[in-house]
């Protein structure tokens, strides 16, 4: 591609729906910038056939939830790592942060998940370097979606039900959501498209099943009264304390118990110097 024909696509750029980098169209040719030497040149008619599709989605089972969020996640934190491979979604679905609930997952529930939204048409295989297998997510045609509502769905695939200044938070990893009042916008769009469900400032996604869905309405909808502090963000009414959850908790308190291990153990290696020293 020459210098020329990429600074003209700078300049008449935008991103489609189905892809996380930058295109710009000449003609019947749609170029994808990655760096300023190297384009890829794709088929404006699958484009626009991409771009027509219906969304399809429909609800999944918590490990299908958490294995297609983490494909979104790592696609817009770490694009360098994918698609994932089998052991990158494992890993990428036990970590400890941004993760609720955290649980053990292993190769073959994972493979399931991945088999079962293939099926759905949420998920596609694709050949890596040396025929490794990977998996890249279709959420954006899926779901029907931009990039600001997929950061958003993601977040709740990962986390769950929310308040909306946390889900702006954790949302603006992957896309730049300045405040609660850019977010609002981008969540009155989900509503419409029937992707999430609100009471008052609570949100969570509506890839729930009917019964679990049930439950979480049961569970939230009475809790819906949020103070607002001065820069507008919520704040549940309830203990600090609650707002962390049982397997945060136990993760801190397994940090905590280990510094305080290693501390004892530096303790004793410098009592041990210094006897050796003769200062003690």
């Amino acid at each position: 591609m020459s210098s020329n024909l990429f600074k003209l696509c700078q300049k008449n750029t935008f991103f489609a729906s189905i892809h996380e980098n930058p295109v710009c169209i000449f003609g019947r040719k749609v170029y994808n910038i990655n760096t300023v030497n190297q384009a890829e040149t794709l088929n404006m008619d699958v484009i626009m056939e991409n771009e027509n599709q219906k969304p399809q989605w429909t609800f999944l089972t918590p490990t299908e939830r958490r294995v297609v969020g983490v494909l979104v996640e790592k696609a817009k934190t770490t694009p360098q790592t994918y698609p994932l491979t089998l052991n990158g979604i494992v890993t990428g679905r036990n970590q400890k942060s941004n993760r609720y609930p955290t649980t053990g997952l292993d190769e073959d529930d994972a493979q399931d998940a991945l088999d079962k939204l293939r099926q759905r048409g949420a998920v596609v295989l694709v050949d890596g370097a040396g025929r490794v297998q990977k998996y890249r997510h279709k959420l954006y045609e899926w779901l029907g979606v931009d990039k600001m509502e997929l950061a958003v769905m993601a977040e709740l695939l990962l986390r769950g039900t929310q308040m909306e200044g946390e889900l702006r938070g954790r949302a603006a990893r992957m896309e730049p959501i300045r405040d609660v009042a850019e977010l609002r916008p981008i969540l009155q769009r989900l509503e419409e498209k029937q992707l999430i469900v609100r009471w008052g400032r609570i949100v969570t996604h509506n890839l729930y099943s009917p019964n679990e869905l049930e439950r979480q309405k049961q569970q939230y909808a009475n809790k819906a009264d949020v103070d607002e502090d001065a820069d507008g963000e919520e704040t549940p009414s309830r203990p600090t304390a609650e707002r962390f959850t049982r397997g945060e908790l136990d993760e801190l308190k397994s940090q905590v118990a280990k510094l305080a291990e290693e501390n004892e153990t530096l303790r004793k290696a410098v009592e041990d110097i210094r006897r050796e020293l003769g200062m003690a």
